[in-house]
């Protein structure tokens, strides 16, 4: 990961706020375009839940169930309250503990820091997304979300979907930040070492969304586009 967990949290706390900001405009049964069959009020419920699951397994360091959260007719602020107990969870707790976690990283709390960060961080851009607009992240929060997926999560890809399609090693590049990451064949894929046959340029913004699915994102791509763009079609992310 490029970012430290102390540095997740500093972030958090500011996505978690802009988000509750968000939360607070808006028609609550306005459509999410991202988020299929989602209203408003149905993405900001299923971060709030998302983030009281997480501070519960940061706090135990097991695994939970996740509950249908009661919600109050104030949403806004109901989630806001949900981002506080998340955040506090996250402040009590070593980033090196050991603790349960669904990714391919070594299993400790450090993992939910950046999970929750991104979580926040994409699911912000899909709030924003139903008035025609999108949050400008910091890159490299951005770029700490794209090592995420190709790093924590592409390596569990079989518990939600097929294995994705790469024939031969693909770099993706993230134009803002200088980051890029390798990513070669395997069951399934994963970063490392090879001669790309494409590479794929971006802001690091727009690379996080690509991965996620989010957005309207062409990305420059050299060498074998067919390749690039079939890796890229595929399901990467839960």
């Amino acid at each position: 990961m490029t970012l430290s967990a102390e540095d997740c949290l500093a972030h958090l706390r500011t996505l978690t706020t802009e988000f509750a900001q968000a939360a607070n405009s808006g028609a609550a049964n306005a459509s999410v375009p991202d988020c299929a069959g989602w209203t408003r009020a149905d993405l900001v419920t299923h971060l709030g839940e998302i983030h009281r699951w997480s501070a519960e397994i940061v706090r135990t360091g097991e695994p939970q169930q996740r509950a249908a959260a009661e919600v109050p007719g104030d949403l806004a602020a109901w989630y806001a309250e949900s981002a506080a107990v998340l955040l506090a969870s996250l402040e009590a707790a070593n980033p090196a503990d050991k603790c349960w976690h669904f990714g391919g990283t070594p299993k400790t709390k450090a993992f939910w820091f950046h999970r929750q960060l991104h979580e926040t961080a994409v699911h912000l851009i899909d709030l924003h997304s139903g008035a025609g607009t999108t949050p400008v992240l910091d890159p490299l929060v951005a770029a700490d979300g794209v090592d995420e997926v190709l790093t924590a999560l592409l390596s569990r890809i079989t518990r939600w979907h097929d294995v994705p399609p790469l024939p031969a090693p693909l770099t993706l590049r993230a134009t803002d930040t200088g980051h890029e990451w390798t990513v070669v064949p395997g069951e399934p894929p994963a970063v490392g070492e090879g001669e790309a046959v494409a590479t794929v340029e971006a802001s690091a913004q727009e690379l996080l969304m690509l991965l996620w699915k989010r957005g309207d994102v062409t990305p420059r791509v050299t060498g074998d586009e067919e390749l690039a763009r079939a890796f890229l079609k595929a399901p990467l992310t839960p």
